[in-house]
């Protein structure tokens, strides 16, 4: 089988889309995206319990135990949080105790193993989640390095660090770039692959290096999904996403995570949550759980229509930069064939100028026009409207959804023909 064919089949062309470590190693990413964080079950109660609504809880005598107010902890969050550190870093059998992480389990369960030694904890959104990694391990005096070709968001994010009397120094996500300003640092950000540019960096040589120069590293994880890459293994000390696009994968939750093996660093995590107050909503929380039962079925099929799409635009000479790391000619290729399990949903290219983009975007009819990415329904977007990401006028980011990946080839082939008018 070919890369190409082993990608578009879901087996991936690294490490195996199916391998897995610990107890756990011979279930399937499906078995495990389908069981993560269940309890254990209780005749006449339902598989996932639903939503829990509370502000308080019943707290006689002294405050113990895990669930005392609202703003701390959940049972419906505590679920969620299981579930995400099983498939971040699995190592034991699905179905955990509720509560066990937020009472200072280090994520087991009932079993003692599920999800190995990491915590998870989540927030309101992607941001959230990103905010409260970096202010909670950063003091004025600092330095940091950031991408300068990642999320459009960062540029906001470092004048607030830059106000704080925080360093911050960037560098390009491809070729390791990040390396050559990493000296003296207190925390390197990793995004890989890079949004919306898709560039991958060598995670492992970052950590590493990073780690020897006294830095803590974390890894925004966001476009490939703990089924796609697991930083913690690769040796960040912090995965961090947003699970509104592929992780929850339907459009309809904001939500963040941070996901984490060190207790002491979790436990300053936790402390910055609190304050700050930026939390999931219980609902929120329940259907992300609920979704992710099916991350594996979406990743598969997204996948493999990203990869149909970026082969299917290679033959377009209007098209140029175009990019997706499960090609086997593209830039990021090597290297995220060696840490990356699935390649992601996401194709990015260039048509000739903004007037073309937009007539293309226009034409399609099974994309939607609109920001973000993950979803079940495609989405396409010229990125270049909002501001804040060094690409050409008629840059488009395409995300690839579950639809039929012929009809979905043959909307963007046609809605490149009628914009060429």
């Amino acid at each position: 089988m070919t890369d190409s064919a082993a990608i578009a089949a879901g087996t991936g062309a690294g490490t195996g889309a199916d391998t897995g470590s610990g107890t756990d190693a011979g279930l399937g990413d499906g078995t495990k995206a389908v069981r993560a964080g269940l309890p254990e079950p209780v005749k006449h109660e339902p598989t996932l319990p639903g939503p829990v609504f509370a502000a308080h809880f019943h707290l006689p005598g002294d405050p113990t135990g895990p669930y005392t107010y609202g703003r701390d902890d959940n049972p419906t969050w505590t679920l969620l949080e299981q579930a995400i550190g099983e498939l971040e870093a699995p190592g034991g059998t699905p179905g955990n105790t509720p509560g066990a992480a937020s009472a200072g389990a280090s994520g087991e369960g009932s079993d003692g193993a599920a999800a190995a030694d990491v915590e998870t904890l989540v927030f309101a959104s992607g941001m959230a989640a990103i905010s409260a990694v970096l202010f909670s391990q950063l003091r004025a005096g600092d330095a940091v390095v950031l991408p300068d070709d990642g999320y459009q968001a960062l540029p906001l994010v470092r004048e607030q660090l830059t106000a704080y009397g925080i360093e911050v120094r960037t560098a390009p996500t491809g070729d390791d770039a990040q390396l050559d300003v990493l000296d003296g640092a207190k925390l390197l950000w990793i995004e890989t692959p890079s949004n919306p540019g898709l560039d991958v960096c060598d995670v492992r040589r970052l950590a590493d290096a990073a780690h020897a120069r006294g830095a803590l590293v974390a890894v925004d994880n966001t476009l490939a999904t703990p089924l796609g890459q697991r930083p913690l293994e690769l040796g960040a000390d912090f995965s961090v996403a947003s699970g509104t696009k592929m992780l929850t994968g339907h459009g309809d939750i904001l939500l963040g995570y941070v996901a984490c093996r060190d207790a002491e660093l979790t436990a300053s995590v936790r402390r910055w949550r609190k304050i700050v107050g930026a939390i999931p909503g219980p609902m929120e929380a329940w259907l992300a759980h609920r979704s992710l039962a099916t991350l594996q079925l979406r990743a598969e099929r997204q996948n493999a229509n990203a990869l149909a799409v970026a082969e299917a635009l290679r033959g377009r000479g209007e098209v140029t930069g175009l990019r997706y790391p499960g090609l086997p000619d593209d830039p990021s290729y090597k290297i995220a064939s060696q840490q990356m399990r699935r390649f992601g949903c996401v194709v990015s290219f260039t048509l000739p100028s903004r007037e073309r983009a937009d007539r293309f975007l226009d034409a399609l009819r099974l994309v939607d026009d609109a920001t973000s990415f993950g979803g079940v329904r495609s989405t396409a977007e010229r990125r270049g409207r909002w501001g804040g990401d060094a690409v050409a006028e008629g840059f488009i980011r395409l995300s690839a959804g579950s639809e039929d990946g012929a009809d979905l080839v043959a909307d963007v082939l046609r809605a490149l023909d009628e914009s060429a008018g």
